[in-house]
């Protein structure tokens, strides 16, 4: 059964100095199920991963941070772009606390991971990201896991529930349905949607190539105050994150995925039916509950435009209080609650 649930929070400069007490008791009087509030990560928290541990996995060897017990259920928890692990600092420990097992890896091109072989290329297409996720879960040895993301890492989570369900217990997925193909992407927008994609079409050019290699921290920066234009996050914050960029393949798998989309550049042969199936936008099956922040600055979908793509269990919840892209840093509480609230659907 769908359904459409409308979250509430306070104003974005309240919840700054209300306690989570107080939040949830509000939430109760006005009717809101205690699951719903939203909480942004509080300005004075300096969460970090201090731990990065690595494996072989496929064509990688990846880097990634895990906590809880190790017979906890598996949640798998992905980033976007430009951001990083860190997205998930304070989702992590509310989830340990529910005790699962929670992996939160750096995808390609990220932080530590690195290819194995120089010569593998440097491919950022859809399909790829995805096998990395189930290339890691076989290298820990877990046969399914609630995976959840946002940006990338949504469209990589909503892959894998997609081409193996098995392996997928349940899903949180920011900004919804987020598959595409080259041919879906041939089609033009009305004028107002393609000057959200500015970007895309800047990193189609060698121009935009060496731009964002020459100023990479600074594209970062401005794509983060777009896309949140509510969130008032520290320059240590961003620093924090930004220390991912440094990674040698950071740029070519940035600049491959979005040209990638355009039709411009070839992925690689391996993942040609992947992405014959992925072409067909596929139902979802898995119990999925989408999020999205009502200030969200990046491009994204009307919740009603892909609620009939999934066909399992599904709820969406839209979080409110001045939340942009970055859903899961943003709003921690939400996130991690909906994680748990999936895991139960």
């Amino acid at each position: 059964m769908k359904c459409i649930t409308r979250v509430r929070s306070n104003d974005l400069d309240r919840r700054r100095f209300i306690s989570t007490a107080a939040l949830f008791a509000a939430a109760a009087e006005l009717g809101i199920p205690p699951t719903a509030a939203a909480q942004p990560a509080s300005p004075q928290t300096d969460t970090s991963f201090r731990h990065v541990k690595q494996i072989d996995a496929g064509p990688l060897n990846i880097g990634y941070v895990e906590a809880g017990p190790t017979g906890g259920v598996p949640v798998i928890l992905l980033h976007g772009w430009p951001y990083d692990i860190h997205s998930y600092a304070e989702v992590v420990p509310l989830l340990e606390a529910q005790g699962f097992r929670v992996i939160v890896p750096y995808l390609r091109g990220y932080g530590s991971t690195r290819f194995l072989a120089s010569e593998t290329p440097r491919n950022g297409q859809q399909a790829a990201l995805a096998s990395d996720v189930l290339g890691l879960m076989d290298a820990l040895k877990i046969q399914s896991a609630v995976i959840a993301g946002y940006d990338w890492g949504a469209r990589t989570a909503n892959i894998v529930a997609a081409l193996r369900p098995d392996r997928c217990k349940a899903m949180v997925s920011v900004s919804g349905y987020l598959i595409g193909s080259q041919a879906a992407n041939r089609k033009p927008l009305p004028p107002k949607a393609e000057l959200s994609w500015w970007y895309q079409y800047y990193f189609a050019t060698e121009r935009g190539r060496a731009g964002y290699q020459a100023s990479t921290r600074d594209f970062a920066r401005l794509i983060w105050q777009t896309a949140s234009p509510e969130w008032t996050f520290s320059d240590a914050t961003f620093e924090r994150s930004a220390e991912a960029f440094n990674n040698p393949d950071h740029v070519a798998i940035v600049i491959h995925n979005y040209r990638w989309r355009l039709g411009l550049v070839d992925g690689e042969a391996q993942y040609d039916e992947m992405e014959k199936f992925l072409a067909a936008a596929p139902a979802i099956s898995v119990p999925t509950i989408t999020l999205e922040g009502d200030a969200n600055g990046a491009p994204h979908p009307d919740p009603m435009d892909y609620a009939r793509k999934f066909a399992g269990k599904y709820e969406h919840r839209t979080i409110r209080g001045g939340i942009g892209h970055n859903l899961p840093q943003e709003a921690p509480h939400a996130f991690a609650q909906a994680l748990i609230d999936v895991n139960r659907m």
